[in-house]
C-alpha cells in the first residue's frame, strides 16, 4: 500500500502492523483482579514493571483486599514498597486509594474515568490502564513510550500526555485503544527507545517521519 500521509492513516497502519508484530501483547504488571492492577499501576510510576512484580506478591499477601489495605500501618506499608522508589508518597497514595474504595465504592474498583481519577494517586494514565486491562472498557494509557512513538510517527505533535490521549482516541476503535497502547509500549521498549532507535529493524520505518533508514 502507499505510505499513509495523515496522522489518522499513520495510526491505522501502525495499529495494523504492530498487531502482526505483537499479537499477544498483554499488560506486564502481574495481577489477578482490578484492585491488584490498580495498586500495581500506582507503584509503577517511575519504576519498572519487573521491580513492581517483585514487590506486589508481598504487598497482596499482607493486604489482599481494599479493606485490608485501608487499615495498613503507614510505616509497615512503606517498608513493603520501599524498593519501588518514592515509597512514602506511594504508600500514602495506596492507603488513600484503598480507604476511598472502601468508604465510597464499597471496596469495588469503579469503572468511570471520573470515579477512578478521584482516587488518590490515580491520574488518567493509571485509570486507562485499569479500564482497558482489567475492566474491558475503552482506555488508551499514554506513558513515555506511547508519547514518544506517537510523535515520532507523526500522529501528534502534543507533548502533554492528556492531549496526546485525546488526539489519538478518535484514530483508534474504542475497544482496541488498550491493545494499541500496549503494542506501542512493547515496540518502544524493544525497537524504538528514546536513544538509538533501531530503525533498520522497525516494521514502521518505511512511513515513519523520524526514520533514519
Amino acid at each position: 500500500m502507499g505510505r499513509p500521509r495523515s496522522p489518522k492513516g499513520r495510526a491505522a497502519e501502525t495499529h495494523r502492523r504492530l498487531a502482526d508484530e505483537y499479537p499477544d501483547a498483554v499488560c506486564e504488571l502481574d495481577h489477578e483482579d482490578p484492585f491488584q492492577l490498580l495498586a500495581a499501576t500506582i507503584l509503577s510510576a517511575q519504576c519498572t514493571d519487573k521491580r513492581v512484580n517483585m514487590v506486589t506478591p508481598n504487598l497482596f499477601a499482607a493486604y489482599p483486599t481494599p479493606e485490608a489495605l485501608a487499615g495498613a500501618v503507614p510505616h509497615e506499608l512503606e517498608e513493603i514498597v520501599r524498593s519501588t522508589g518514592f515509597y512514602a508518597s506511594k504508600a500514602k497514595n495506596l492507603l488513600g486509594m484503598a480507604q476511598r474504595l472502601v468508604e465510597v465504592y464499597d471496596g469495588v474498583v469503579p469503572g468511570s474515568m471520573e470515579d477512578l481519577t478521584s482516587l488518590p494517586g490515580v491520574g488518567r494514565k493509571t485509570a486507562n490502564v485499569v479500564r482497558s486491562v482489567a475492566l474491558d472498557l475503552p482506555g488508551l494509557p499514554v506513558d513515555t513510550h506511547v508519547g514518544r512513538l506517537s510523535r515520532r510517527l507523526g500522529m501528534t505533535t502534543e507533548t502533554d500526555p492528556v492531549k496526546v490521549e485525546f488526539e489519538l482516541n478518535p484514530m483508534v476503535p474504542a475497544d482496541e485503544r488498550g491493545t494499541f497502547s500496549l503494542r506501542l509500549i512493547l515496540h518502544g521498549r524493544r525497537v524504538c527507545p528514546s536513544r538509538k532507535p533501531r530503525c533498520g529493524e522497525c516494521v514502521l520505518q518505511d512511513f515513519c517521519p523520524a526514520s533514519e533508514v
